[in-house]
């Protein structure tokens, strides 16, 4: 069974973006590093000192949020926070999938690894081994806004140690004492600090905003090699992608992209064919814009990975605890970083879509593109790709409304205590749904750029497309006729979603994966 695991050894406070794209694409077997362990116990023992004082001290003898003037005696500090978590456990909406739930312990494990959370090493071991056991606790997606920490999802991540709630194992939902007991884990009881460490942090939302990060990324890609097609099949110009226009501009991503395109339609003989005597001047902006636009998302891409790394490494709970002791609360757990990075990560969803759709409509119009109307050989008869556009402007269409900025919405909570949220988790969890829309139109456009090319035979696109079209048409037959067009859909989804319209290409997209 493990050899299709990845193994992993965690470093506190040094996961990599690979690790964590390998932990959100597969099971990972998870080792914490032997040094961070001592951290880990002098930080219980900070608290195990502070309860044996009896002074107040958040979180650990007092009640939560506004309840915090209520101390709470020696013998109650288990049921406490054994109270806590069930109160806490108040989501709803469907179960966050297995990637994202993996990404939510790796994510826990290291940020209470690091040490300033006061936690036994127990705690940390029985995370570990639900995570090696793909364990996955059943995580409903809706209840947080994202500060205070991700209280009622993390809620739930936590009920299964105490062998409370229900967890998936292989797909398959069942009860979490029944898991823990078949994987042979013991079910724990939290002491003091241990519950508010679990439920407080940003772990949700930026695991929910890593996955529309890693979906962002194929879909780029894909977009781009999708984009680079239709080039060729709408006969454009590859002038556009020239260097020098990129250079005198500046803008990084832009000269990346534009590097992209002229590697991707490189040595096409459709390209030749047109090199001299065509009467067009200029391609439309959805052709010849590609690098700015692409070349723009890419950089918010990189820019929201750099903010997500960071969080995915961070302490994110309260109040923490630091040498000699002492005891401090703040708000390390508002996601505001996360809900901006889930923000701009919309927008370059949303964008990578709304240009693809454009061309989509390009190619399906005779007048511009040159090709027979629709896609199809004998219009009017056939309807062709009429209505798959369809399906890809109502998609792009919806992502605009998706694309509304969830961040600079917040409702008060708790008795007006916490009074501004980010509203992170709803801001990352869209992603989700916006992804699926664009695969979907960047799909549509696969198949439309595919049939396009085709007209232009016995001239062939680049070395690189058209090993892209190939992998293609293995999948799916040319569109010769009116048939049931659905299934084409999916097959060439299922192709965008699983990264393969880069695979004859990869090198050219390390630019992407640092």
């Amino acid at each position: 069974m493990n050899h299709h695991h990845h193994a992993l050894t965690l470093q506190p406070g040094q996961l990599a973006l690979s690790d964590l794209r390998a932990a959100w694409a597969a099971p990972v077997q998870l080792t914490l590093a032997a040094e961070a362990w001592d951290a880990i116990k002098a930080s219980a023992a900070t608290v195990k000192a502070i309860v044996a004082k009896g002074d107040p001290a958040y979180g650990i003898n007092t009640g939560f949020g506004i309840l915090a003037k209520a101390h709470i005696p020696h013998d109650q500090l288990a049921t406490l926070q054994r109270n806590l978590i069930l109160s806490h456990a108040v989501g709803t909406g469907e179960l966050l999938l297995d990637p994202i739930v993996r990404l939510i312990l790796l994510t826990k494990i290291g940020s209470l690894a690091r040490g300033y959370s006061g936690v036994r090493p127990v705690i940390i071991e029985t995370l570990v081994k639900m995570l090696n056991a793909g364990i996955m606790p059943a995580i409903p997606s809706q209840g947080s806004v994202g500060a205070s920490g991700d209280l009622a999802p993390l809620a739930h991540m936590t009920l299964p140690m105490l062998g409370v709630g229900q967890v998936r194992v292989n797909g398959e939902l069942q009860d979490a004492a029944d898991a823990l007991r078949a994987a042979g884990i013991e079910q724990i009881e939290l002491e003091a600090k241990e519950g508010l460490a679990l439920i407080n942090g940003t772990q949700v939302s930026t695991a929910l905003a890593l996955h529309g990060l890693f979906m962002a990324e194929r879909l780029l890609e894909a977009g781009m090699v999708t984009g680079a097609l239709s080039v060729d099949a709408a006969r454009g110009s590859d002038a556009p992608f020239d260097p020098r226009i990129h250079a005198v501009r500046g803008q990084p991503g832009q000269i990346a992209a534009a590097n992209i395109y002229r590697q991707l339609v490189a040595g096409s003989a459709i390209r030749a064919s047109h090199l001299v005597g065509d009467e067009r001047v200029q391609d439309p902006y959805s052709l010849r814009c590609q690098p700015q636009v692409m070349g723009a998302v890419m950089d918010l891409i990189a820019n929201a990975g750099r903010t997500l790394l960071i969080e995915a490494n961070a302490v994110t709970d309260n109040p923490l605890l630091f040498e000699g002791g002492e005891i401090i609360s703040g708000g390390n757990f508002h996601a505001e970083p996360v809900a901006f990075a889930a923000d701009t990560l919309a927008l370059a969803i949303a964008e990578i879509g709304a240009l693809a759709e454009r061309r989509i409509a390009l190619l399906i119009d005779a007048n511009l593109s040159g090709l027979p109307a629709f896609l199809v050989r004998e219009p009017g008869l056939n309807s062709g790709f009429m209505i798959a556009h369809v399906t890809a402007a109502a998609l792009a269409s919806e992502n605009k409304s998706h694309a509304h900025p969830a961040s600079v919405d917040s409702l008060p909570t708790s008795a007006n205590q916490e009074d501004h949220v980010s509203m992170a988790t709803f801001a990352a969890r869209r992603l989700d749904q916006m992804a699926h829309n664009t695969a979907v139109i960047v799909a549509i456009e696969l198949l439309a750029a595919a049939q396009g090319i085709e007209f232009h035979r016995p001239l062939t696109s680049s070395a690189i497309l058209e090993q892209v079209h190939a992998a293609l048409r293995k999948q799916v037959a040319a569109y010769d006729a009116d048939r049931f067009f659905a299934p084409d859909i999916e097959a060439a989804r299922r192709m965008v979603v699983g990264g393969e319209l880069s695979a004859a290409c990869k090198e050219l997209f390390t630019v992407l994966h640092p």
